[in-house]
């Protein structure tokens, strides 16, 4: 039998880092959060069932913990970039917005696609234990609606995937990638906080 003769084309990365400083930030992201959810419990409506979800962030205040936060990850950002061959223009990538999304017990995220981006990312302030996995889907709808009895799970027959997320971790995946988040099964909040990026022409 001829041995390496699959190609692997056209996969879809999740990138995973752990962001230095992590607890500085989390502890200064969770004091903005919390200020702006006490202010704004309704917050706004879209994949949340039942958890809060901030309006976005206002990006043009200076030395702000979601400021500072995304400074300190353009490292992350550049190394994205290198690993698609995208040409790294900082002046031409543009955070469209960046919001936080609390989830206290029973409370999750239903399947969505963040439209009209070219990345999506979503950064964990605070996950307790059992308080809900990030979840993918495979974007191809047409692997995803007809396929055949399923023996052995492997790369080219996946349709899902679940990532057990930690604190101070930050996940960047293509925007167009379905995702969804388990239920908080704990009696504490998980907090995250999501941004979109997309390059300018």
């Amino acid at each position: 039998m001829i041995k390496d003769n699959i190609f692997r084309f056209f996969p879809d990365p999740v990138f995973r880092y752990k962001i230095a400083n992590h607890n500085q930030h989390n502890k200064d992201l969770s004091k903005y959060i919390y200020d702006i959810y006490n202010v704004d419990k309704n917050g706004i409506k879209l994949s949340n069932i039942n958890g809060w979800h901030s309006k976005p962030f206002n990006l043009n205040e200076k030395n702000s913990p979601p400021n500072n936060f995304f400074l300190s990850i353009k490292d992350h950002i550049q190394d994205v970039f290198n690993n698609y061959g995208w040409s790294f223009i900082p002046e031409k990538i543009k955070c469209e917005a960046m919001w936080a999304v609390i989830n206290k017990k029973g409370n999750f995220n239903i399947e969505h696609i963040h439209a009209n981006c070219h990345l999506s990312a979503a950064y964990y302030v605070k996950v307790p234990k059992n308080s809900g996995n990030f979840h993918i889907f495979n974007p191809n709808n047409i692997s995803r609606n007809r396929f055949p009895l399923i023996s052995k799970t492997t790369d080219l027959n996946m349709l899902s995937a679940s990532l057990k997320v930690n604190e101070g971790e930050l996940l960047i995946f293509p925007a167009y990638l379905p995702h969804a988040v388990g239920k908080n099964e704990s009696d504490e909040d998980r907090i995250v906080v999501s941004f979109n990026l997309n390059i300018l022409s």
